[in-house]
């Protein structure tokens, strides 16, 4: 037997009741599959849980189909039509296959995904690679797609001289590193790197189920402690990918280096499938959090208050601080951390806006400031348990802060932001070290190097709500986009915290890198087998990725 069919997983819904089979492609159209039913060898695609949603992010991980938000599992039709499998049971809908691919391969090995690889190719699929499942344009998925599944490649390995491959004598720097598997989340390799006494700069999420080795590094990476040690890109030493040829490539500085150019910041899913990635680690540290929670009473208050914090972002991010803050116009919240503070020097830096807030809030305000030994010990008590990020349908949508608008125009962005009238994200991510390097050595959006914060807006809606709800919320989502675009210049986004209905994507994620990525992507995937929704090369298939316009 082939060893793509040694490693099929099937997803499908429990009790499926199966949509009707679409008619065969035009000779113009390509990869709607054909698919056979293959194996029942794996779960299904996710435990039937009823309405108990805060469970699922213990569960959803490791099922094939399940996905961070639930709005990506179902698939809306032209025609207005939805078609999904919700996780509330009471609503007496039918379990349908919806936006989640019926088939696929559990790969165990690089050779694993070569194979499947090379059954997509072969066969003119529509090729979905899934990790987590953490992603909030729905790349995770695809309807009628053959899904590459790479959440159990989990080797992890720690090396005290590494060396890229293929460096030259004259420049083979050595560094303490790790190397994990694409299928390591955060919350598994913050352990093992903390077992060998080292920090390392990653995701950070509830329950650290953001993938180590997939999107997030792909995208960009940004990170509480960016501001710190730069972005997951400046980070990276070394990639091993699976190109559309099938073949294993290593990637770095030395090997491939127009590659390496572009799979820092190019997108997941859309030059090859990483099969590992290299990281350097740095010496542990202590560091302090600062946490400061006001009300405002009136519109005049709110103006002031997140007018003075968009000032405060450049500052901070110069010191090393980063954080995450939401606000409306009814308050805020923020937690902010700096490496190598302790509470006194936190307060003594910090303090100046806390005043500024106990003043215009009356005293309606509260601010701590608590000393953490290392980083295994603030990420257990903050992110480690706690509410999920995942299981319940979203879509959001972001702009990147730049520090000139933060600087000059920070009266006009506060006040855009809380026209938006709902909760507005605030990651400071950004800045500080992650501003040093070359904005033109990798693929990442330029203006990265310039930014401060990353600002996020988002729409939500119930469970298995009617297509009509969703498309209204769609529609408020590119309203709240249409504002933030006001507190940038040049429309730049993170993609990975982004929407699918950008007016214009390649400026939103890539400005003026598209080109160049576009023409790496021409030469190492020639049949583009690896398109994704907002991707590189995406413009060029109608909105589900099966033809070309």
């Amino acid at each position: 037997m082939p060893l793509y069919l040694r490693r099929i997983v099937l997803a499908v819904p429990e009790h499926v009741q199966h949509a009707p089979r679409p008619a065969l492609p035009t000779p113009h159209q390509r990869r709607t599959p054909r698919l056979r039913l293959l194996s029942r060898r794996q779960p299904v695609r996710r435990l039937r849980l009823g309405p108990h949603k805060l469970r699922r992010w213990w569960l959803a991980r490791d099922q094939p189909g399940a996905m961070q938000s639930p709005s990506w599992e179902a698939f809306l039709f032209p025609n207005g039509t939805l078609e999904g499998c919700y996780m509330n049971t009471t609503l007496g809908l039918p379990c349908l296959q919806g936006n989640v691919p019926p088939i696929g391969v559990d790969a165990r090995s690089a050779a694993d995904v070569q194979a499947a690889v090379a059954f997509a190719s072969k066969n003119n699929l529509k090729l979905v690679v899934k990790n987590t499942g953490h992603d909030y344009l729905g790349r995770s998925a695809g309807r009628g797609a053959f899904m590459l599944w790479t959440h159990h490649l989990k080797d992890r390995s720690f090396n005290k001289q590494f060396v890229p491959t293929g460096a030259p004598r004259t420049e083979r720097k050595t560094y303490q590193a790790v190397t994990f598997g694409s299928g390591i989340q955060w919350g598994e390799a913050y352990e093992f790197v903390n077992q060998q006494g080292r920090f390392i700069l990653g995701g950070i999420s509830m329950g650290g189920t953001v993938g180590a080795a997939g999107g997030w590094i792909l995208g960009a990476g940004h990170s509480t402690f960016a501001p710190t040690f730069g972005f997951g890109v400046d980070n990276v030493l070394e990639f091993k990918v699976v190109l559309a040829d099938g073949k294993l490539a290593t990637v770095n500085a030395f090997q491939n280096p127009d590659l390496w150019w572009a799979l820092r910041g190019g997108g997941g899913g859309t030059f090859g499938v990483l099969i590992s990635v290299t990281y350097q680690t740095h010496d542990i540290f202590p560091f302090a959090q600062s946490t400061l929670s006001a009300t405002f009473d009136t519109p005049e208050i709110a103006q002031r208050v997140v007018t003075q914090f968009i000032k405060l972002q450049p500052t901070l991010a110069d010191l090393g601080w980063g954080g995450f803050t939401f606000f409306t116009a009814a308050g805020i919240q923020i937690n902010y951390v700096a490496p190598n503070y302790d509470s006194v020097k936190a307060q003594a830096a910090f303090s100046p806006f806390a005043d500024f807030v106990t003043n215009a809030t009356s005293g309606q305000m509260q601010v701590g400031y608590t000393e953490f030994g290392n980083f295994p010990d603030w990420f257990q008590v903050v992110f480690a348990g706690g509410p999920a990020q995942v299981g319940s349908p979203t879509e959001v949508t972001g702009r990147l802060l730049q520090r000139d608008m933060a600087e000059n125009h920070a009266d006009e962005v506060a006040r855009a932001l809380l026209s938006i009238n709902d909760i507005v994200g605030a990651f400071s991510v950004a800045g500080g070290a992650a501003s040093k390097p070359n904005p033109d050595a990798m693929a990442l959006h330029p203006s990265w190097r310039k930014t401060v914060t990353n600002i996020q807006a988002n729409v939500v809606w119930e469970d298995g709500a009617p297509a009509s709800v969703v498309r209204q919320q769609i529609e408020t989502l590119k309203r709240k986009t249409d504002i933030l675009d006001r507190i940038n210049t040049d429309s730049a986004a993170y993609l990975n915290e982004a929407t699918r209905y950008e007016k214009d994507f390649k400026k939103s994620f890539w400005g003026s890198h598209y080109s160049r990525a576009r023409s790496i992507k021409a030469k190492y995937d020639p049949q583009s087998l690896f398109i994704v929704p907002g991707g590189v090369g995406a413009d060029e298939w109608d909105s589900e990725q099966r033809c070309r316009l």
